[in-house]
């Protein structure tokens, strides 16, 4: 993903806006929650001016991603669409303010930066779009792996094979 680095108060006083598509293996912390690099990920991020005329950008992130079912143990295509409304403070302090003035679990409040890496926050709300457990809504047949684990077969039941030859 291209770095972009936007002045997050600037960047929501005039409005502003981009969009992209960022291979999912560009995202080194996603990935590692991930089955493969495969897929990509769409953003979009939009400035803008929010409740008692805080500095606010909307965040969107949809794509799929390939997780690893905690059931079955295989992988699947898990989809990833969300969208986000974050408030901006200048300090920790400002956010704290403003997150008891706003007083509404829907908007995330975080402390902004002149120079913010629009890649990390679009990683970021993708890690936070994954399940706490990732899981197929119905896993595949799994009757090959359940013969399998029925069929164990003993590692000197391998050397009686070796011993008769």
């Amino acid at each position: 993903m291209n770095a972009i680095v936007i002045d997050a108060f600037e960047f929501c006083r005039s409005n502003g806006s981009h969009e992209g598509v960022t291979p999912v293996a560009e995202m080194t912390r996603l990935t590692k929650d991930c089955a493969d690099t495969s897929g990509t990920i769409t953003w979009k991020v939009e400035g803008g001016t929010g409740k008692m005329g805080f500095p606010q950008m909307k965040l969107s992130v949809a794509g799929t991603v390939q997780l690893v079912c905690q059931r079955c143990l295989t992988p699947y295509a898990h989809t990833i669409d969300s969208s986000t409304l974050l408030m901006l403070g200048k300090d920790d302090q400002q956010a704290d303010e403003i997150e008891e003035m706003i007083d509404d679990e829907t908007i995330d409040v975080i402390v902004g930066s002149r120079s913010m890496a629009v890649a990390d926050l679009v990683e970021d709300e993708a890690l936070l779009a994954l399940p706490h457990t990732p899981k197929h809504e119905v896993c595949p047949d799994s009757a090959l792996l359940d013969k399998a684990k029925s069929e164990k077969i003993s590692p000197f039941d391998a050397l009686k094979g070796l011993k008769s030859e």
